[in-house]
């Protein structure tokens, strides 16, 4: 297993229990106890966790796994995902919007070669990816960089989106129920991902189905703004038929 597939199940670890063990770990992921020790003290550097003797601990902080270690979480499901998203953008669709999410940066990777498309994003890993892409017409929104995600949140960014009109818009969440909507963990970036999906003709969640039936911090929108949610079949079931239930299109993949 590669580090940072390491790095990622320890943290989701945390975030699930608050807490973690060395040899519980090193058991679980089939590797040394000195290899899970020297992950701890990466992540303690990056002031994601606090060591204990013979583990770690979560703290008291409000809980976000950084974007960097969601990567390797449902990988599988994500490519899927991406290619179904990808093929709603035929030739007649001429602007698409993109939020920051590990699955909307897959979208963005094969959209990477269209022609004459322009993607609006305020995700700069999204950006630093598309921006040498000749074909394609990039614009980028201004905003406060937060860390955890790479996205361009506040003011800034929700005036420029705001003079937009998109086509379709991909948005990704940290859940998505039928009475809570779409949902994340940081306020600012919610009411910024909010613009977006206001300047959007089509609105297309992109979600793995752990963020089915899952209620974050802070609400992006209602379900009713929502027109269709791709995922995987391994979401809870009872919710993705409320979800359908409320006027969402739900396809799996």
């Amino acid at each position: 297993m590669r580090q940072d597939e390491r790095l990622s199940l320890i943290l989701e670890e945390l975030a699930s229990r608050g807490s973690v063990g060395v040899a519980d770990i090193a058991a679980r992921l089939g590797c040394s106890t000195a290899s899970v020790r020297r992950d701890l003290e990466l992540l303690e550097r990056q002031r994601l966790l606090s060591r204990t003797h013979g583990g770690a601990v979560a703290g008291s902080m409000s809980y976000e796994l950084p974007l960097r270690y969601r990567g390797g979480r449902h990988r599988e499901e994500k490519h899927r995902i991406a290619e179904a998203a990808a093929a709603r953008v035929d030739d007649g669709v001429a602007t698409v919007g993109l939020t920051g999410g590990t699955t909307t940066t897959e979208v963005a990777r094969r959209l990477a070669d269209r022609q004459g498309l322009t993607v609006v994003t305020n995700a700069l890993n999204i950006a630093a990816e598309l921006a040498l892409r000749p074909d394609l017409r990039l614009m980028v929104t201004g905003g406060t960089a937060r860390s955890e995600s790479y996205e361009l949140v506040g003011p800034h960014a929700e005036v420029v989106l705001s003079a937009m009109n998109l086509d379709i818009a991909f948005v990704g969440v940290d859940g998505i129920t039928a009475d809570g909507g779409l949902t994340t963990y940081h306020d600012i970036e919610a009411h910024t991902n909010k613009v977006l999906i206001e300047r959007a003709r089509q609105v297309i969640v992109v979600a793995d189905g752990s963020k089915v039936g899952h209620l974050a911090f802070a609400r992006i929108c209602g379900i009713s703004e929502v027109d269709e949610l791709i995922t995987d079949g391994s979401g809870a079931e009872d919710e993705v038929e409320r979800i359908a239930a409320a006027g969402v299109l739900v396809t799996k993949v």
